[in-house]
């Protein structure tokens, strides 16, 4: 019996409760056991590690921001609300009230305004003014050298464009248009032919023709008289440039521009 006792059988009870007792220690203490984890490898049976649980959701959920164009509405509001009530209602309280308001908006305004023209001083992209200056001098230096570039333009346009005048010997206003339009493609050499509408002469222009359905195939609406239109000669496309009096400048502006710029280049 004393051999029973000491055999290693008799030791196996208290070696396995060991055992256990340490793979309980180890759950607890959230650390894997060597003994089931490592020797025997029965991790995929049970947790090694005792889980933990997932965070739950936060409950509080954020507020959602008041965008820049509801809060500017808000105010607006404010501002009538204010108003309103000092009109309908003119005491002192009132009005003061209304006063301070629009004065807090006026102030939030100048500020705008002197930040926006720090910006164009400091970024020129930005600066519309350098692309057409609103200052006196600025302006007349501007006019001076578009005068030049136009000029320059409209004395080799005459290669490649020709004008069609379409007037009417009974129009009032092609009376009054004709030695303009003379005067401008005079001093630009550029070539005119004048279509009667009537079947009437004109003294600034006397090698006329009478109108045969030329303005009609040209695609030149309506029947206003004077109308001006230019002529691409390479292309053969028509490209109006006016009806009614227009001033030599006018004349020449447009013609310019309709031949030279870009569409929004100027604005």
């Amino acid at each position: 019996m004393l051999l029973l006792a000491g055999s290693p059988i008799g030791a196996a009870v208290p070696l396995r409760a060991q055992e256990t007792a340490g793979a309980r220690e180890a759950i607890e203490q959230d650390v894997p056991d060597e003994f089931y984890c490592g020797e025997r490898k029965l991790g995929q049976w049970f947790y090694c590690v005792r889980p933990k649980p997932a965070d739950a959701p936060s409950s509080t959920t954020p507020e959602p921001q008041t965008s820049a164009a509801d809060r500017i509405a808000s105010i607006t509001k404010q501002l009538d609300e204010l108003k309103a009530r000092a009109i309908l209602e003119p005491t002192e309280a009132n009005v003061i009230a209304y006063v301070r308001f629009q004065r807090e908006q006026l102030d939030r305004a100048s500020t705008f305004s002197d930040t926006w023209q720090r910006a164009l001083w400091q970024n020129p992209d930005l600066d519309y003014t350098l692309q057409r200056p609103v200052s006196t001098l600025g302006k007349r230096l501007w006019l001076d050298n578009r005068k030049a570039d136009r000029d320059a333009v409209l004395t080799n346009l005459g290669h490649r464009y020709g004008l069609f005048y379409f007037y009417a010997q009974s129009c009032g206003a092609c009376e009054v248009f004709a030695p303009i339009l003379r005067s401008v493609t005079d001093s630009h050499r550029m070539t005119v032919m004048a279509v009667s509408m009537d079947g009437g002469p004109n003294r600034e222009f006397p090698n006329y023709v009478v109108d045969s359905g030329q303005r009609a195939r040209m695609g030149v609406p309506g029947n206003e008289t004077p109308a001006l239109v230019l002529f691409d000669t390479q292309t053969k496309r028509t490209i109006p440039v006016g009806y009614g009096v227009l001033s030599a400048d006018e004349i020449m502006d447009r013609i310019f521009m309709l031949t030279n710029t870009k569409v929004g280049s100027d604005y």
